[in-house]
């Protein structure tokens, strides 16, 4: 399997590609803020064929190439519902304005194609697997993606702004609630393998047994009700 990602943006937004292999169909995952010249970058360096743009949430530093990208390549986006209509209305999305200057680089609204994510539901998409949970708490429409373990490559979790390295995602812009987000935490996260290799929005790849073991948020949900910590402001 294949997966390049790179940090892109304002945000430092990871956006990847998966693919069972170079030269073959691809996924591409989250590409968000000034995302598509490195992923026009990417195809050409890996020889892939896009054939399908998934989002992890909304917001617009995971969303706002989504429409170039998608246009160029002719592929569908899918998205849960709750958070559609960020594409189209980032600063709603946010609760305040991102900057006029920042505005003038993003395309805002919707590719041609747009399909609706629901949790439980499994995409077989470029010769892969993804499952999807959805995992309210950082925006009402935040989901994961995971993929399976094979013979040779362990499970990989695309975690969005759910689950970062040593931290999670922030919960306070509209639609956030940290009440939701361990609750998510606890039922997507925590029954997952500890070799289950986690792919961020941002920062740096972990696993789960390595969040399980360090990270404050996952480890006060597995310990149950008690001492809270200072509600995350990573991301957006």
């Amino acid at each position: 399997m294949l997966i390049a990602g790179f940090p892109a943006g304002a945000w430092g937004t990871n956006c990847y590609l998966v693919a069972p292999a170079a030269g073959e169909e691809c996924v591409i995952i989250d590409p968000g803020h000034q995302a598509a010249q490195g992923v026009e970058e990417a195809l050409k360096k890996h020889r892939l064929k896009p054939v399908a743009v998934v989002l992890t949430h909304g917001h617009i530093d995971h969303v706002a190439s989504v429409v170039p990208v998608c246009g160029a390549h002719d592929v569908p986006a899918w998205i849960h519902p709750a958070d559609r209509y960020m594409m189209s209305d980032p600063g709603k999305a946010l609760g305040r304005s991102i900057g006029q200057q920042l505005m003038g680089e993003l395309t805002v609204g919707e590719p041609d194609d747009v399909r609706e994510l629901s949790d439980g539901s499994r995409l077989d998409l470029a010769g892969l697997e993804f499952t999807v949970a959805h995992a309210p708490g950082h925006t009402k429409g935040s989901v994961t993606f995971r993929m399976p373990e094979s013979s040779d490559v362990p499970s990989v979790f695309f975690s969005g702004d759910l689950l970062f390295a040593g931290s999670i995602g922030r919960t306070d812009l509209p639609g956030g609630d940290h009440s939701e987000m361990l609750q998510s935490l606890a039922r997507v996260c925590l029954p997952l393998d500890d070799s289950t290799v986690v792919l961020s929005g941002h920062g740096p790849q972990t696993t789960i047994g390595h969040e399980r073991a360090t990270n404050p948020f996952l480890r006060e949900v597995a310990a149950g009700p008690g001492a809270g910590h200072p509600a995350p402001r990573r991301g957006m």
